[in-house]
């Protein structure tokens, strides 16, 4: 069963970008030969860290969105624990929340289309005669 999984990590900030795209990609072909989609790749940049982490206080945060079955995520943890310029790292599955994001959007807009329909059809009916008088007077 293949579930979406949002994977962020932070790398050292002193390693170099050349090392960083050999990683990225080497976690890419893992998840490939697991069976699974790397959906997207996000490089949010050097940031300072809440609190200090293997004495580090910034650190470059990667974020990737991955699809497969759990034994992806698995492996991809597996890696991430032994590589030595990872910091930190947390996986959360997202395929949950995005199902009931859509549900609650299809809601709204069902609701959106009933609000709309009544208020349409009182604004073109024509004032009755016992309406006029009421609004007259």
């Amino acid at each position: 069963m293949n579930r979406t999984y949002e994977l962020m990590f932070i790398v050292r900030p002193d390693m170099a970008d050349e090392d960083l795209d050999k990683l990225i990609s080497n976690l890419e072909s893992t998840v490939t030969s697991a069976s699974g989609t790397m959906k997207s790749v996000e490089r949010m940049g050097k940031r300072r860290l809440a609190y200090m982490v293997r004495k580090f206080r910034e650190g470059v945060y990667i974020l990737l969105t991955v699809e497969g079955a759990g034994s992806v995520v698995h492996e991809l943890e597996r890696r991430l624990r032994v590589t030595e310029p990872v910091i930190k790292f947390l996986t959360v599955r997202i395929d949950e929340e995005q199902k009931r994001l859509e549900k609650i959007k299809k809601l709204r807009e069902a609701r959106k289309k009933l609000s709309a329909q009544p208020a349409a059809s009182a604004e073109e009916a024509p004032l009755t005669p016992a309406t006029e008088t009421t609004a007259t007077a």
